[in-house]
């Protein structure tokens, strides 16, 4: 007796589809109004962030790089790093404000750093979602990840987040979102007085 077998290619496809389907439920997660679980972007838009990349000279930008300067540019939705003795560049991609009416631009400055920060929502975010919790601790749940550059504007960061769906994407409520790592690492060389500017 002869068994029907599934052609090789077949199988291939069949199992890239399993596995393309198995990878989706963290898409399919989106909530409204949850800070945890960003809206899904399409993937053209990430594809375009990513290609928009590119090392900057922070001359444009500061008339000094005393204290370390940070550009956050968020159209290209990537944070500039330069320390003070410009001996040091870093290049981040970042989350960015999900409207123009959440995005902050200028000048401002690195007023305070805090490892495992806790969270509260803003007023304004908790007229927009009055379900959302009023204070969540440090943690793995916690919006702001594992370190938080707190900024002259009041409520407004710069921060990691355990929500890696964030990066690259116009997903946060106001602050500029970096992977944990980057974050940690952002925090070890920025300090308080450190510049800031949004573009």
């Amino acid at each position: 007796m002869v068994k029907n077998r599934i052609p090789t290619s077949t199988r291939r496809g069949f199992l890239a589809g399993v596995t393309a389907s198995l990878a989706s439920p963290a898409l399919a997660q989106y909530i409204p109004g949850d800070p945890l679980r960003p809206a899904p972007e399409a993937e053209a838009d990430v594809r375009r962030n990513v290609s928009g990349f590119r090392a900057l000279d922070w001359q444009p930008y500061f008339s000094n790089t005393n204290n370390g300067a940070i550009l956050v540019d968020t159209v290209s939705r990537a944070l500039h790093y330069w320390s003070d003795d410009q001996s040091v560049y870093k290049l981040y991609p970042s989350s960015v404000p999900l409207t123009e009416e959440l995005t902050r631009r200028g000048r401002t400055s690195v007023i305070r750093k805090v490892e495992g920060p806790s969270w509260s929502p803003t007023p304004s975010m908790k007229k927009r979602n009055p379900e959302w919790p009023d204070y969540i601790p440090p943690g793995p749940d916690n919006p702001l990840g594992t370190h938080a550059l707190y900024l002259g504007w009041k409520y407004y960061r710069i921060h990691g987040t355990h929500d890696t769906r964030k990066i690259g994407r116009r997903s946060s409520n106001g602050c500029i979102g970096l992977f944990n790592e980057d974050i940690a690492e952002l925090f070890s060389m920025a300090r308080v007085g450190t510049q800031v500017l949004l573009i």
